[in-house]
């Protein structure tokens, strides 16, 4: 899997990697919605990989980045990774396109969103 992680803040961006990078074969860093939605189009990125997409930055936000890359490419995997936790936040983020919501605080739950289900016996 590939993960795009976005966010405008550098520690935010290596502590994203420290918890999930080993889950990832590739990992770009972007800092800002512009870079991702052309990384993303650079890296060829497809439906199992993930993009881990911060909400509020400078230039571009997370919520226009998300519909931008959305898109161009309906099937993009985009979980929002934010501080608010608010249900018009995570409206908007359903309306943008993106395939989840995690709280920076709780990264756990990051890594469990990005794990593949167990598989069952057959």
């Amino acid at each position: 899997m590939k993960l795009l992680i976005v966010d405008d803040s550098a520690p935010m961006r290596r502590m994203i990697r420290a918890v999930v990078g080993d889950l990832a074969d590739d990992v770009t860093e972007c800092s800002d919605g512009d870079e991702a939605v052309d990384a993303y189009t650079a890296h060829r990125f497809g439906p199992a990989d993930r993009v881990l997409m911060d909400m509020q930055m400078a230039r571009v936000s997370g919520l226009e980045a998300t519909r931008r890359i959305r898109a161009n490419f309906p099937d993009a995997r985009i979980i929002i990774v934010t501080q608010y936790d608010d249900p018009e936040w995570r409206a908007a983020a359903d309306e943008a396109g993106a395939c989840g919501y995690v709280l920076k605080d709780d990264l756990r739950h990051l890594r469990q969103s990005l794990q593949p289900p167990p598989r069952q016996n057959q």
